[in-house]
């Protein structure tokens, strides 16, 4: 199944049941400011263990957290620093993923073993309208194969992973380039990717 949805401008019945997918314990595959990712709500472990199968990746590998505000991560991360919060006011929504201590709301299963979660907020109407709408994080992993590749087309995406997955939604072709990783666990930032987002601290 895919849905056409404008980036600047998502049409809210189609945003609604993209939402009741995610509810319904689906995975989708949406728009971020990167790449297209796979996406599912974070309270559902079948649908979290789902993209692990697809990724064909162990589970404590990292997944993303997508929220839809900066207010909306606190109660999701331990210690922001006055520091990470000023760099975050600035990033943010952008293409960075920021690296932080988990606090005991996030599911088990997708802690890591240095107990931490990656969180964003990309700069992509469609991805935080969907967070808005599910009212609470979506747990996300880009779309790629096993040699790291990426699909452009998300109608190639819905051919290749329509039996692995419940939605594709189309907001036309997306030029992958990764977001910038940075790790806030202790006090100074280490930062582990260089990606789309630029560095500016």
């Amino acid at each position: 199944m895919i849905f056409v949805i404008n980036e600047e401008n998502p049409q809210k019945r189609l945003i609604n049941k993209a939402k009741d997918i995610l509810v319904q314990g689906g995975i989708i595959v949406y728009p971020t400011d990167t790449v297209y990712a796979y996406g599912c709500d974070i309270n559902d472990k079948r649908a979290i263990e789902r993209i692990y199968r697809i990724k064909k990746i162990d589970k404590k590998k990292p997944l993303s957290f997508i929220f839809k505000d900066i207010s909306s991560i606190n109660d999701y991360v331990r210690n922001i620093s006055d520091h990470a919060f000023k760099i975050m006011k600035k990033a943010f929504p952008g293409p960075y993923t920021f690296i932080f201590r988990a606090s005991k709301l996030v599911p088990n299963i997708v802690i890591t073993n240095q107990k931490t979660i990656g969180v964003r907020i990309p700069d992509n109407n469609i991805a935080r309208e969907l967070v808005t709408s599910l009212q609470r994080p979506i747990m996300s992993a880009s779309v790629n194969t096993l040699a790291g590749e990426y699909i452009i087309d998300p109608r190639e995406l819905e051919k290749v992973y329509r039996n692995e997955i419940d939605l594709v939604i189309d907001s036309g072709p997306i030029v992958p380039d990764p977001s910038t990783v940075v790790d806030f666990t202790e006090d100074n930032p280490v930062i582990i990717r260089n990606g789309k987002g630029e560095i500016f601290f």
